[in-house]
């Protein structure tokens, strides 16, 4: 990602950042990244290593840790968009900047059906504002033993793929009527032309990578 030239001076946003490692990797051919997560502990983290990283940073890069809390609503009221509501609020430049994003970036988010829901209706709110946003969302199946199903199963892989349909769904693998149809197309690419850079690392079965756009035909 960081030498890739699709990415060179986009706007981007990173959400649920964590450590912020992902949006520091992409600040070095970015344009503008804005990396986004919810309570001071997380952000000042994240902070400290976007600080300790900006010699890497691409040279007129602007790299921003914003708090962005999915249940809230989008975009803040005015009167939440100034320095005085804390260190890392938004100002309306920032949102304004922001309604350019064309890459949207989320790692390990999928793992709590209720933040699933959320995380879903934030990302609808911020690809309106620019349909042909696209999101690149890494994740790993989480399984849990269910007593409804008395198995083993990744009942929050279940609930995330409720919200897509795919590519071959589109093409009419699945029926669906336009009061019921998913927001967001997915596409799942293939690891194996995905580089590994970590040694000893065997990624398995159960990471995927999905490429998530806007669902065009639910909307109209």
């Amino acid at each position: 990602m960081s030498t890739s030239s699709d990415f060179d001076k986009v706007v981007a946003l990173e959400l649920g950042a964590g450590t912020g490692l992902v949006g520091i990797l992409l600040a070095r051919v970015a344009k503008t990244v804005f990396i986004t997560d919810h309570g001071d502990e997380v952000l000042e983290n994240c902070e400290k290593n976007v600080d300790l990283n900006a010699e890497i940073f691409h040279g007129k890069a602007s790299v921003h840790v914003r708090e962005l809390d999915w249940k809230d609503s989008w975009p803040p009221q005015e009167e939440n968009t100034s320095p005085s509501k804390g260190r890392y609020s938004w100002t309306q430049s920032e949102i304004e900047e922001l309604k350019k994003a064309s890459l949207l970036l989320a790692a390990d988010v999928i793992y709590s059906d209720d933040l699933t829901d959320a995380f879903f209706s934030i990302l609808k709110k911020l690809m309106l504002d620019n349909p042909e946003k696209v999101l690149y969302l890494a994740m790993e199946k989480r399984y849990n033993f269910s007593l409804d199903d008395l198995d083993v199963v990744a009942n929050g892989y279940s609930h995330f793929r409720s919200y897509l349909i795919t590519e071959q769904d589109d093409a009419g693998c699945k029926q669906l009527d336009s009061a019921s149809e998913p927001f967001f197309v997915g596409e799942q690419i293939d690891l194996r032309y995905i580089p590994c850079y970590v040694r000893n690392y065997n990624r398995g079965n159960d990471v995927e990578l999905w490429k998530i756009k806007l669902n065009h035909k639910a909307l109209s």
